[in-house]
Order: C-alpha cells, then structure tokens, then sequence
C-alpha cells in the first residue's frame, strides 16, 4: 500500500500547516506543543476512525499518511481524500458525531489530541478553514472522477498534492515524497493500475514530471496546472 516515509520532523509539519492558515498567537502554540506531548502512533493499515461508529476524540495527524476510505460489500475500496501531517481527524462541532467513512493508515503515523480552542481565536480559525479546505479538495475529487481523463485525474491530484505539502513545508525544489503505490493511486482515482501506470510513463515522455520510487518532482508545476485547467481549492477572498 505504502512504500517509503516522509523524511521530516514528525511535529513540523502540523505546526507549520496550522500556521500558515492563520496567524497563531502564543497560547495557541502553546496548545498545540502540549498536545504533541501526547502524540501516540498508529501502525499501518490499522483504522484511525471507523465508518459508523462514534468520533471519540479528534485528532491532529502529525505524521505520516492516512486516507478517508469507504469499502464496499464485494472488497473494492475507493479512497475518498488523503490525509497528510497537519490535516485534522474527525473535528466536529455537534456531539455524538459518527464517522462518516473510515479514516485508514496508509502508513504507520503519529496522531495527538486535537486542542480545544474558543470561537473566534486563532486557533479556532486554523481548524475552520483547514475544514473549509477539506471540503474544497472533497469537492475537487468529485469533479475528478466526474469529468476528468485519466491523464488529467493523475496531473490533478499531484497538483493537489503539491499544493497541501508545499503548505506544510515538505516540498523541496518542485519534489515531494509521494509514498503511494500505483494500486493506490488507481483506487483513489477510478483507474485500473495498468492504466495508471500508462499515464505515468506518458507523463514522463512529455516532461511533466520525473517519477521514481517515492518520490516526484513536477518539472513545470504553474504549467502543467495551465495545461490541465487546474484551479487550486481557495476558502477565503484575501
């Protein structure tokens, strides 16, 4: 399912997504350092959230990669959205919440308790627009799978990729661990995985991006956003 890790701190990430959503004041640091203290890992492959069942406690994934999923009777799955370092796990407002799709490892990764945080602070604007955002990319994966061809399914995600990582700091020169097996990105995006392998190769030929092992570099990102008709999910007007 997973080949490689992210090579970052485990708590970077989180922190500096949260903060280039909104600007954190010290107690919101403050929180949000405490509650690393009480980081714990789950392995791969195991269940974050399950589908049906209560959300107990949210999360902030601070590492490693995760995935919205929802599987079906006859065992085909269709991966929903990822989840990257900085990303929040089953935050709700309303009490009793229950998942509505499974939250799986795709990797082994460190989650910690999501920090409470009042309306109207800081950290309170983080959490509303990192869910804004996870609307925005829910939206966009919809579309994806609605209207798009399997070349530009595969070009719109690895933007949208970019994008997220480029936001929590692991994006280096264009490059980024992508740490996803082709059969995975085939669930994901609808395709079989000789078909994703195709597009890959294709993509390469033309220059779009240079793939090896987890890990991609998109040669033209600004581009091949451009080429594919590629807007970036946006959630506020400044």
């Amino acid at each position: 399912m997973i080949r490689g890790q992210l090579r970052t701190d485990p708590r970077g990430p989180a922190l500096t997504r949260l903060m280039a959503l909104a600007a954190l004041d010290q107690p919101a640091i403050a929180a949000l350092t405490a509650a690393m203290e009480e980081a714990r890992a789950i392995r791969s492959r195991r269940d974050i959230v399950t589908e049906g069942r209560e959300i107990t406690q949210a999360l902030l994934l601070l590492s490693g990669w995760a995935a919205r999923v929802r599987l079906l009777p006859d065992g085909r799955r269709q991966f929903l959205s990822f989840l990257l370092p900085g990303d929040l796990i089953g935050a709700c407002d309303h009490p009793h919440a229950a998942a509505v799709s499974t939250v799986i490892a795709m990797s082994d990764v460190t989650v910690c308790p999501l920090p409470v945080a009042d309306a109207g602070s800081p950290l309170h604007v983080a959490y509303a627009i990192s869910r804004a955002m996870d609307e925005g990319h829910l939206l966009a994966q919809i579309t994806r799978l609605g209207r798009l061809n399997a070349q530009e399914r595969i070009s719109d995600l690895l933007l949208e990729l970019y994008e997220r990582l480029t936001l929590n700091g692991t994006v280096s020169g264009n490059g980024f661990d992508l740490p996803l097996t082709q059969e995975t990105l085939a669930d994901a995006l609808g395709l079989t995985s000789v078909h994703v392998n195709r597009m890959l190769q294709q993509a390469r030929r033309e220059g779009d991006m240079q793939w090896r092992v987890g890990h991609v570099r998109l040669s033209d990102p600004a581009g091949l956003a451009r080429k594919i008709g590629h807007v970036p999910v946006r959630v506020s007007v400044r």
